[in-house]
């Protein structure tokens, strides 16, 4: 059954496909490192963000609200009037971006930075998958679930596991990269080196910058 599911999920996303998806390269990861991503990869929780004072409070609520008419905005801009089904309301958009927060602020990233990401990857789409495979709004490739959990690659269709994936991953690639971010977007992209695909990430981040 659940081959039937992700065969029905790859046809549907068939139609998403986006220029910029390439793939991750399945490359040999030292044990200690498989074992700390798989460990940094389990555990979905709820994703709540952690505010611990009044001023952590505003702050989210204000990149919330203004990211939501950004996010509103981008998807008008890519996708026409009628958006995305995945983002159609305002309740969807709001656990989007709440999940955006938890997961890039869990691995020490900017959201921005994911945000970006995503918009370069996928367009946002929930369900796209690119021709080399790559998974969800993050394009995953679904060896990671393999590779770390020994999981099955159809929790990449759900925004907070792949949002969890891709963030981990990307974490993973600047740790190799000594902080690069333009080498480790190249490294995200199976790009490394070259210079338009990290371009395009840093270019629709700053959309997202306050």
């Amino acid at each position: 059954m659940i081959r039937l599911y992700f065969l029905v999920f790859t046809l549907l996303a068939m139609q998403v496909a986006v220029s910029w998806a390439g793939q991750q390269r399945e490359e040999h990861l030292a044990d200690s490192v498989r074992t700390a991503m798989g460990t940094a990869v389990t555990g979905l929780t709820p994703p709540q963000p952690f505010l611990a004072t009044p001023a952590d409070k505003q702050v989210y609520a204000q990149w919330l609200q203004r990211n939501l008419q950004t996010l509103n905005a981008r998807l008008r801009q890519m996708h026409g009037n009628a958006g995305l089904p995945e983002l159609a309301t305002p309740e969807l958009q709001t656990m989007f971006l709440q999940t955006v927060w938890y997961e890039s602020s869990r691995a020490a990233l900017d959201p921005s930075l994911v945000l970006g990401l995503m918009e370069v990857e996928s367009g946002f789409r929930k369900y796209a998958v690119s021709g080399a495979g790559a998974i969800g709004v993050m394009q995953v490739m679904p060896f990671w679930p393999r590779l770390l959990t020994q999981g099955d690659a159809t929790a990449l269709f759900q925004w907070q596991a792949n949002m969890r994936f891709g963030c981990v991953i990307l974490r993973h690639y600047l740790k190799i990269e000594n902080g690069d971010v333009f080498m480790a977007l190249g490294r995200y992209n199976g790009v490394r080196g070259q210079r338009a695909y990290p371009n395009a990430v840093m270019a629709a981040q700053k959309r997202w910058l306050p």
